[in-house]
């Protein structure tokens, strides 16, 4: 029996004997003073006493539904029933509104876990209170399993605990990703609210990536540009400094004019390339007829070779004719470093081929085939970065500069197309530039 139980009954019993007493104490002052006390009187203390334990009985029922009041209250009259009536309505009230602020807070949550951002909230004493998606895949935590863990415990970066320890947050940190990856995350914390703490993380990856590259960009050009200065002021002192004789200032000129023709070639590509990567992407009804475009071809090529190489060019169309869709100068450009490529690393009297050919599932393909040293596999990946070169001594003698192969990958990949490269040392290397079937059509 509990204490409403035992209230319940003390209030019952002591009403009862309140009664009673009330009663033997009519009855007996009746008496004494000569007028015994009537049946109605006695019916209306009877009565009285009945309402009492009634009223008595419906507070404990409300008492009872108070104890749960997620169930529907008693169906009580009078004075307990509008009770029950308004404790209900002010419960309900409470439960709306607790409702709605989970529902904001679970659409704030919502609205966070989509940011392409991650985020983790942490207490006082740097646990997990929540994760969202993103962070869990920065930092390669469990969003459910790893809640109300110690975050050093789970991130163990030396950078980031030494950051979070600090207390320092004016600056975010920089450190890997958390599942073994290559990946690179800028950190930022912020303090709110009672020594809660709002960690930021963000893949920066691709802009660590692009920063590299600008950085090898620049020294590259730097580099390419700075080697024929270098040599032209040398041949200017000289110039100016000796006395020379008619021979010797020719080969001077003549050296003097190769290192500005390389600084131009190498402008000339420089712009090529940022007015390629800069430009939207080529519209497909333009078209280009393909037998002009390989007589061009092949005309440019036999006047770089100065039939140094046998150079056989072949078409392939069954006799008909076709044209390709896209921009004509970037086809040529494209075209023409495949080729231009494949007479400088020819040694004279090797072959080339040059090849255009329809594909049997629609499309069409141009090759260059050389018969240089060949390159090694491990090089293969990388040839179409810029500046690379497989040999770098070896392609200034012959005049590259190291852009032509990013050149050709770009367009080829702006027209929908596919760069493939295949060599072997000792046995040449073949370019080929596959044109997908809706770039090309017969005439």
């Amino acid at each position: 029996m509990d204490s409403t139980d035992s209230w319940l009954l003390s209030r019952v019993g002591a009403r009862l004997l309140t009664a009673s007493a009330g009663g033997l104490a009519g009855w007996w002052a009746g008496r004494f003073i000569g007028y015994p006390l009537t049946l109605g009187m006695t019916a209306a203390a009877a009565a009285v006493l009945a309402l009492s334990v009634a009223d008595t009985l419906k507070g404990h029922r409300l008492l009872d539904w108070l104890r749960t009041p997620e169930a529907n209250p008693p169906a009580l009259p009078g004075l307990w029933g509008e009770v029950g009536h308004r404790v209900q309505r002010v419960i309900q009230v409470k439960d709306d509104l607790i409702a709605d602020e989970r529902a904001r807070l679970q659409e704030f949550l919502s609205a966070i876990d989509a940011s392409p951002n991650g985020v983790l909230l942490l207490d006082a004493t740097d646990h997990i209170n929540w994760i969202s998606s993103m962070a869990a895949d920065h930092f390669g935590l469990n969003p459910e399993r790893d809640l109300q863990q110690r975050v050093t415990n789970l991130v163990r970066h030396p950078a980031f605990v030494q950051y979070l320890s600090a207390g320092d947050y004016r600056d975010a940190v920089k450190c890997q990703m958390g599942h073994g990856t290559q990946g690179v995350l800028q950190i930022q914390i912020r303090s709110y609210g009672d020594g809660l703490k709002l960690v930021l993380s963000q893949d920066i990856t691709e802009r660590e990536r692009a920063d590299t590259m600008r950085r090898d960009f620049v020294a590259n050009v730097s580099h390419e540009i700075r080697t024929p200065l270098t040599v032209l002021n040398g041949f200017i002192e000289t110039l100016g400094s000796l006395p020379l004789t008619e021979v010797e200032r020719k080969r001077v000129i003549t050296l003097m004019a190769q290192q500005a023709d390389r600084m131009q070639i190498l402008v000339s590509d420089l712009l090529t390339l940022a007015q390629i990567e800069g430009s939207p992407r080529p519209s497909s009804d333009k078209w280009i007829n393909v037998d002009a475009l390989m007589l061009r071809i092949e005309t440019d090529g036999k006047a770089l070779s100065r039939e140094r190489h046998p150079m056989h060019v072949t078409l392939e169309t069954q006799g008909k004719h076709y044209e390709m869709a896209g921009v004509e100068s970037e086809w040529l450009s494209a075209m023409g470093n495949l080729v231009s490529n494949a007479v400088r690393y020819t040694p004279e009297g090797a072959a080339i081929d040059v090849r255009w050919a329809l594909l049997p599932g629609g499309g069409a393909e141009f090759s260059v085939k050389d018969g240089g040293i060949g390159i090694a596999p491990e090089h293969i990946p990388r040839l179409t970065e810029r500046f690379y070169r497989v040999d770098g001594s070896r392609s200034r003698d012959t005049g590259g500069t190291g852009l032509g192969l990013s050149i050709v990958k770009h367009v080829v990949q702006r027209h929908g197309g596919e760069l493939r490269i295949s060599s072997e040392p000792g046995k040449g290397s073949t370019f080929t530039l596959t044109v997908p079937a809706a770039r090309v059509r017969q005439v």
